[in-house]
């Protein structure tokens, strides 16, 4: 570990390998840059460290770096541990749910919403390569992490706890970073190809997919290919649950990045495509008809005599597209077609500035710029869709511009403090609406849409954060991390400035899975978060070695984003439905728990090979203080207990995860109460010198059982007039190939 304990999330690594090396070593730079400070420490007469002419940089090797989490209270996933997965998912937040007080919202086959300790995707820092992506859906159908692929990821920085504010703003939760694997360089005078194609097929839904990884480099040029393709038909509820409709998807990411390394460290320039042409979701009233995402970004990290060095650019264009689709009766020509457009662009600069026995001293700033248009076609023969767009967002922009000052001091003893304090500046704003016509059964859009364009739309928020985290070594065998954190976030553009009142335009809005509707709210305060999170960590005999974590918190949030009732939604007989219509309404809540984790080695020979057990539980409580109900899509007490073997080239897997009755549901989104279950999960992997063989069964019995946080099952309501819960997956039979060269 480097002596910025917690700089790592900005590494820039720096790899070198002949093309026959099994293993590579990795040259960490943790690079952090400030962009007031760029200017002048550029022209200071600090000479550079260069790589070529042996920096004192550390050398780490991947393998055994891999699995080191950045705080006590954080999880390093793996690329192996990624790939261990990836046969049974390809959706890179359902895999996140091995990490203690992680769990999700569902949504499509590759979007579940992550959820830590209680708080959902909208109140995370969710970083890919360091790089916030801007929702672009009013049901949230492309989250950040459905843009990754878990074949082609390099690593996820899980933190659960309190994170220091260098980590990222506009958030009241925990973090998720996920990065890509790290640029590959020859030996000197020397070229290197080398990649990794897989292949793999699930029983359950016909889902199928590909990866290729593919770099080419001498000792100065990288360049990588990364691509992947997946889909999968509707998949099966276990037991008699029989299929879940709406529940098919596919999707192809394709990325090139090349990489340079310069006298003062690592340049990066980086893009890609995404495309979706369909993603079904059970619990929404739409689906994704298409999603269309280009993006560019460019990376520099060095290291110099003062410090470090870190600045990245980005640019994303996304354009969406909303339906119905087969199961929801849509038609090429009909249905209800959403269009959203979104751009996005920009930086983050961030300097260490190295203090001697003074500690480190980070100052950091960003910049993000969102621009969003949401607009409904009209469709033709439809009195009620018609006859002109609905213009559900006009232009509204959503600018941040972050800076904070953060100190790390660690002493000889064992003790390290990270302090910090962070200022985020938002600024929102939205043009004027309109409904699709005037009639009289779009009256209630036509007034709402009158007094939104009547109110003044400009809000500016000034939101001040700040950390405090102190770890301390017991011992060589234990460690103690105690943190309190003040998070603020501001709404993001669908809580403001959704305006609809009608039935079917509050429909529209959401990410909850629950078939209410949503109004914005233009009154809208941020949310103030705070949080006191703690980890004790014993462990013994390495990475192999057995481990205990005992990780407690609690947060209490005023102005809490939630929900109240403005309306019944009736029937055609004027009855009232299972659903209502909401709007976003400031309370109070907290949320306090505590996870466990932990390993231990059961036996370890040349004979019999080695075997291990590993455990994890999560309890959480999550409160309405306002109308002191329980808080919405609470993952109730849930465990898992694996046990893995190796010998020779043969792994074995097999993990029993448990969930209790959720009883605590929220009332006023009409919540529904889901029973207690187990599932049984098998997976075998052999490897063959370069070649990886991989067969598993996910849901070994076929137990029938609902999700906790699955939503309503909207898209089976449409084609049975059944209401209930979206069943969990039954029996899926996996199997993979990987083949490394």
């Amino acid at each position: 570990m480097t002596p910025l304990l917690f700089a790592a999330h900005r590494a820039a690594p720096l790899a070198r390998a002949s093309a026959g090396a099994a293993a590579f070593k990795t040259r960490l730079i943790p690079g952090i840059a400030f962009p007031a400070l760029v200017a002048v420490l550029a022209c200071c007469p600090f000479s550079t460290a260069h790589a070529q002419d042996g920096a004192v940089l550390p050398e780490i090797d991947v393998d055994s770096a891999s699995e080191t989490a950045p705080t006590v209270a954080g999880e390093r996933i793996s690329s192996a541990r990624l790939r261990n997965r990836q046969t049974g998912s390809s959706d890179t937040a359902a895999i996140l749910q091995s990490v203690p007080g992680v769990s999700g919202f569902g949504a499509g086959g590759f979007s579940t919403l992550p959820v830590i300790r209680g708080l959902e995707a909208q109140r995370l820092t969710v970083l890919v390569d360091g790089v916030t992506i801007a929702s672009a859906c009013p049901n949230d159908m492309n989250p950040p992490l459905s843009y990754t692929d878990p074949q082609t990821v390099g690593a996820i920085d899980v933190i659960t706890g309190v994170s220091p504010v260098s980590y990222g703003g506009d958030s009241i939760g925990g973090i998720i970073r996920v990065e890509s694997t790290p640029p590959r360089f020859a030996d000197q005078g020397e070229t290197l190809l080398t990649g990794e194609v897989s292949t793999f097929y699930r029983s359950n839904g016909d889902g199928f997919g590909g990866s290729l990884s593919l770099t080419a480099a001498n000792d100065k040029l990288s360049l990588t290919y990364n691509g992947s393709y997946t889909q999968a038909d509707n998949f099966k509820g276990g037991g008699s649950l029989g299929a879940v409709r709406s529940s098919e998807y596919a999707k192809t990411d394709h990325s090139l990045n090349l990489a340079a390394q310069v006298g003062s460290g690592l340049l990066e320039l980086k893009g890609g495509y995404h495309f979706s042409p369909y993603e079904g979701f059970p619990n929404q009233y739409m689906d994704m008809t298409s999603n269309r995402s280009w993006f560019l970004n460019g990376h520099y990290a060095g290291v110099f005599d003062w410090g470090n060095l870190d600045v990245r650019a980005n640019w994303r264009d996304t354009d969406h597209a909303m339906n119905f689709l087969a199961d929801k009766g849509g038609t090429a020509t009909g249905g209800m077609p959403m269009n959203t457009e979104v751009h996005s662009a920009g930086y983050a600069v961030q300097a260490d500035i190295l203090l001697g026995n003074a500690g480190t001293l980070r100052l950091g700033n960003e910049f993000q710029h969102q621009w969003l248009n949401d607009y409904w076609p009209p469709v033709a023969g439809n009195m009620m869709m018609g006859p002109n767009a609905f213009i559900n967002v006009n232009g509204a922009n959503r600018d941040r511009l972050g800076t904070f000052l953060e100190w790390e001091k660690r002493w000889d003893r064992g003790l390290t403090i990270v302090a910090g304090i962070r200022n985020d500046q938002v600024w929102m704003n939205s043009g004027t609406v309109a409904p699709y016509g005037t009639g009289m059964m779009q009256m209630a859009d036509v007034m709402a849409a009158a007094a939104f364009n009547a109110a003044d739309r400009k809000r500016h928020d000034s939101n001040w954060s700040g950390t405090l985290l102190a770890r301390y070594a017991l011992s060589g065998h234990a460690e103690i991390e105690v943190g309190y954190a003040r998070k603020v976030r501001s709404p993001n553009i669908y809580e403001r400035y959704s305006w609809g009142r009608g039935g079917m335009a509050s429909r529209m809005i959401g990410w909850f899975g629950d078939g209410n509707g949503y109004v914005g709210n233009l009154a809208l305060r941020p949310e103030k978060a705070d949080t006191l999170s703690a980890a004790l960590l014993i462990h013994n005999g390495g990475k192999d070695g057995w481990s205990l974590k005992i990780a407690p918190y609690y947060t209490h949030v005023d102005d809490y984003i939630d929900a109240v009732k403005l309306a019944d939604f009736t029937d055609m007989m004027g009855q009232p439905t299972a659903f209502d219509q909401l709007q976003f309404f400031n309370q109070k809540a907290e949320i306090y728990g505590i996870d466990l984790s932990g390993a231990v080695p059961l036996w370890s020979s040349s004979s019999a090979g080695t075997a291990r057990l590993t455990a994890r539980a999560s309890w959480l409580h999550g409160q309405n203080l306002t109308d002191h109900g329980p808080l919405y899509h609470q993952m109730p007490f849930n465990a898992a207990l694996g046990l893995e073997h190796r010998i020779g080239g043969l792994e074995t897997r097999i993990d029993l995860t448990i969930a209790s009755e959720k009883d605590r549901v929220d009332p006023t989104r009409n919540e529904p109460r889901t029973g207690s279950y187990a599932l049984l999960d098998v997976q075998l992997a052999y490897r063959i010198d370069n070649v990886r063989l991989t067969l598993g069964a996910d849901n070994l019995f076929d137990k029938a059982y609902f999700a906790p946080l699955g939503g309503m099952s909207l898209g089976d309501l449409k084609a049975t007039g059944v209401l209930r819960p979206v069943s969990g997956r039954g029996r899926s039979i996996n199997a993979g190939v990987t083949l490394s060269f």
